[in-house]
């Protein structure tokens, strides 16, 4: 296959919102040879089977990262090195609950580059009227829109609607996904009464630690445009794996790091 060929499969992959994955070999021997990593398929070979499926294990294991990367691997006794470059897809922002922080929310996460679903069983309040940035609306209840919604480790889940009989079918839901951030509006209190309730009804701790709740960053945000912020920063800081504190007191880097686009 052709270089071409494979750099036409990435955009065509990119523009679908596929996941996909190119590694190259930039330094020893077969230097430029390549695999494309896809979902369901692998394209090309360097070296034997061996050595094709460990890059193809490393590729999803950044695309689940959202990196790319240089690696040192070992061709017929040789080192090389193979250069990974993965194109996620956008990250997802699912909001549930069309309530008024919401919708800033939904405006500044499209605008950071998140595909936006927004869902609500009130059809009142989930609107395009409403909601003219959000990717998709989605009428219905927690448990029937999960199943409308493909949650991949590159969502992020915003539970706003603080009200028990849309808020627990939600959380109990999305803590059984891959999603790489679930987080919930209410108090410290609220929280605590609401993950007893969830431990009632059989949901364990390993997935109550993943919930972050109250929701966002601790900036003392007021107005619904505050709380997107405070949220969509968490989410950030999440995405990047950092702690989300001031940077006057971070170690390292001060910089995430950024996908290639397909030029």
């Amino acid at each position: 296959m052709s270089t071409a060929t494979f750099y036409d499969q990435v955009r065509t992959a990119v523009t679908n919102r596929v996941p996909v994955a190119l590694a190259t070999v930039v330094r020893g021997t077969s230097l430029g040879a390549k695999v494309l990593i896809l979902p369901d398929e692998v394209q090309g070979r360097i070296g034997d089977d061996a050595l094709t499926g460990q890059i193809t294990l490393d590729a999803r294991s950044l695309l689940r990262d959202e990196r790319s990367e240089t690696r040192p691997y070992e061709l017929n006794g040789e080192p090389i090195e193979i250069f990974i470059e993965s194109f996620p897809p956008p990250p997802l922002l699912v909001i549930f609950g069309a309530v008024h922080v919401a919708q800033p929310l939904s405006r500044l996460g499209k605008q950071l580059g998140f595909r936006v679903v927004v869902t609500d069983a009130r059809s009142p309040l989930a609107t395009a009227e409403r909601f003219p940035d959000a990717d998709e609306i989605i009428v219905a209840w927690p448990d029937d829109a999960l199943t409308q919604i493909d949650i991949a480790p590159t969502t992020f889940i915003a539970i706003l609607t603080h009200d028990p009989k849309f808020d627990e079918p939600a959380l109990s839901g999305a803590l059984t996904t891959e999603a790489r951030y679930i987080g919930a509006v209410g108090s410290r209190k609220t929280n605590e009464d609401r993950r007893e309730r969830l431990r009632a009804a059989g949901v364990d701790e390993a997935h109550l630690e993943r919930l972050h709740a109250p929701i966002g960053l601790n900036i003392g945000g007021e107005t619904p445009e505050e709380m997107a912020i405070s949220i969509l920063a968490e989410m950030i800081a999440v995405r990047h794996g950092r702690p989300g504190g001031q940077l006057s007191n971070a170690e390292g880097s001060i910089r995430g790091q950024v996908t290639s686009p397909v030029g």
